[in-house]
């Protein structure tokens, strides 16, 4: 018997976001890490997350380092130096905390941007959360250079002269800027009492930008696992002992230093102010910010698959969608009938992913109207379609005496391939879902009363999950931990569920192939067509 199929199980890889050679190749190093740290503690897929607690760092070490901080010409490099060397137990390895850990949140940063840009995360419904990162980038990068300046040695020298030519540039700037910057008599405490409002400010701005970046993601992940965490401090603290941060001479502004280590983190377009010219350097710094804040807008484009739609003959407001939702695009209204709560659904902030019919409990297919219809549903492939699909399926199978296996895969992960391969997986009923948490955990039930061997629910890898909650809620329902729930009466040895990435479709076909020899060893309880048809009279 041959696969039959609800949706393709793989859409062609060239209409599945992050399917390019750059994604291929991001994902290969994931999986080195995988294999390394264990998928759960993988740092490459709490990139977001350790951003934020880099954040923190440099945050506690800067507000230790700002107890001691001098603000006056003549006492800033002196403070800085008193901290790192008289106190270099506490104040030294606080200093060097705070630089290793800021050089880390550039880099976690730009990993970041690249992980997103090479798995397509900024089309359509993701548009808002992709340009609202844009700034964040100027932000994290205005504060490094702030802080080089607060401790005034010769490097903050370079960088002060080389900013203040580079805003000299611009219109309405011109020499006078650089004049009052590189004259010893221009020189005040005030200033540097500026610099420190600016470099506290600053990171004010750059965190009040991260709190926007992640508005649209329900259950945005702000905190990294311990292991990562614990790890990525033990780094740190480990770098600033074996190489502790120190200052140059102190800044003298009647002469210029020849030469200066740069923090090419931070400091980067500094040198290229030299190298070309100012002008071209801001050309090449609006360039790029345009760039990427039009990537959404860019190259060849899908268009959007239709959003959820409601019901509201069939949604009672129990809200089980709106918890679910991964990108916080439902939200609860009064019901136009006057009783209760609808949900509601913006559809420029919707997924397309089904979780919220897989969390509907008018989902069932056990309802007996001749035609299921969920209180939310996708318009194109509606939960009614996968009941009357899976049904006809089965019908057929146990008709000719067969009892098949029933996957149900996600189109993200694995899969059973191409619509004309996917016949080479004998014995084998496949569905292909846009998400695997868009199946109602009854489906399960349904299959295994009416004929199915087994049913196996192949999902993304956990942290691999496009729709970002996909795998959790699926496996939690599954588990009998979240509503809807799977009863507790279904026979869970028929059960498997395996997490399958997009390249490991030969690894899924294995696991088929052990379920199905697990399921047929001597012992084992496989229901036969009797058994198929009382189950099906009991559940009408």
């Amino acid at each position: 018997m041959n696969s039959r199929v609800f949706a393709p199980t793989n859409p062609a890889e060239a209409d599945l976001p992050g399917s390019g050679r750059l994604a291929g190749l991001v994902r290969r190093v994931e999986r080195g890490f995988d294999a390394a740290c264990g998928e759960a503690d993988n740092p490459l897929r709490q990139l977001g997350a350790l951003g934020f607690q880099l954040f923190w760092l440099v945050s506690l070490t800067g507000a230790y380092l700002y107890i001691f901080y001098d603000t006056s010409v003549s006492g800033a490099w002196t403070s800085v130096e008193r901290l790192t060397v008289d106190q270099w137990w506490a104040g030294g390895v606080m200093r060097s905390l705070h630089r290793y850990a800021s050089d880390a949140f550039a880099l976690v940063i730009a990993a970041h941007v690249l992980r997103e840009l090479a798995y397509g995360r900024f089309r359509h419904f993701r548009w808002y959360t992709w340009l609202t990162g844009v700034p964040t980038l100027w932000l994290a990068a205005a504060s490094g250079v702030i802080g080089y300046w607060l401790v005034w040695d010769e490097l903050a020298q370079f960088v002060g002269v080389a900013v203040t030519e580079w805003f000299g540039a611009l219109p309405g700037f011109g020499p006078a800027l650089v004049r009052n910057f590189i004259a010893e008599s221009a020189m005040s405490d005030r200033f540097f009492s500026l610099l420190v409002f600016l470099h506290i400010g600053v990171p004010l701005v750059l965190l009040l930008a991260m709190w926007v970046h992640i508005q649209r993601l329900a259950r945005a992940r702000t905190v990294t696992s311990r292991a990562v965490g614990g790890w990525t401090f033990a780094a740190l603290l480990a770098l600033s002992l074996a190489a502790p941060v120190v200052s140059l001479p102190a800044a003298d502004l009647s002469r210029v230093p020849a030469n200066v280590p740069i923090d090419w983190f931070y400091l980067a377009p500094l040198p290229a102010i030299y190298a070309v010219s100012p002008e071209a350097v801001w050309a090449a710094a609006a360039a790029l910010t345009v760039l990427l804040g039009a990537v959404p807008w860019l190259g060849r484009r899908t268009p959007p698959p239709p959003p959820a739609k409601v019901d509201p003959d069939h949604c009672n407001g129990c809200t089980r969608c709106f918890v679910d939702c991964p990108y916080s695009a439902i939200t609860m209204a009064p019901h136009p009938s006057g009783r209760g709560e609808i949900a509601v659904v913006a559809d420029d902030l919707c997924a397309s992913c089904g979780i919220c019919a897989g969390a509907c409990p008018s989902s069932t297919p056990f309802r007996s109207r001749q035609r299921l219809v969920s209180g939310i549903d996708l318009p194109d492939r509606e939960v009614g379609d996968l009941r009357d699909a899976l049904g006809s399926a089965l019908a057929r199978s146990t008709a000719e005496g067969a009892s098949p296996l029933v996957l149900f895969c996600c189109q993200r992960g694995a899969g059973l391939g191409p619509d004309e391969d996917a016949g080479r997986a004998d014995g084998v009923l496949a569905f292909g879902l846009p998400c695997a948490g868009m199946l109602p955990p009854s489906f399960v039930e349904y299959a295994l009363r009416h004929g199915a061997a087994g049913v196996m629910v192949a999902t993304c890898p956990g942290e691999d999950c496009e729709f970002r909650l996909g795998v959790q809620w699926t496996a939690e329902r599954l588990r009998g931990e979240r509503e809807p729930y799977l009863r507790a009466s279904v026979d869970r040895a028929r059960l498997r569920t395996v997490a399958a990435a997009r390249e490991e479709r030969a690894g899924l076909r294995r696991a088929l192939q052990a379920f199905r020899q697990e399921l047929s060893a001597p012992g084992a309880d496989a229901p036969g067509a009797e058994a198929s048809q009382r189950n099906r009279r009991e559940s009408t």
